[in-house]
């Protein structure tokens, strides 16, 4: 088994998602869009953090997508899996467990 190179990786990630340089642009403009509308109860920080990074797995992944393939699963599979850790989190606070 051969080991791939880090220029191996990028050529074929780039291939998949489109340079870093489109990436990074779209994912910003995201994140500096939710954020400045985004409103967290200043009393709920552990739940703040998990809503927080929840969104930045999220904004990333969609970033994928609108920069490079759609049609790949396993961005979309990922979206719902943050989704449902950042809802499991919730529900857990609310129910005290």
């Amino acid at each position: 088994m051969s080991k791939q190179t880090t220029e191996e990786l990028l050529q074929e990630r780039g291939e998949r998602y489109g340079s870093f340089s489109s990436f990074s642009d779209i994912s910003q403009s995201l994140k500096n869009k939710v954020y400045v509308d985004l409103k967290l109860d200043k009393n709920r920080k552990e739940d703040n953090m998990v809503i927080l990074e929840g969104m930045d797995m999220i904004m990333h992944k969609i970033a994928r997508i609108l920069n490079g393939d759609p049609y790949y699963d396993d961005n979309w599979k990922d979206i719902a899996g943050y989704a449902k850790l950042v809802a499991d989190q919730l529900n857990k606070d609310e129910n005290g467990k």
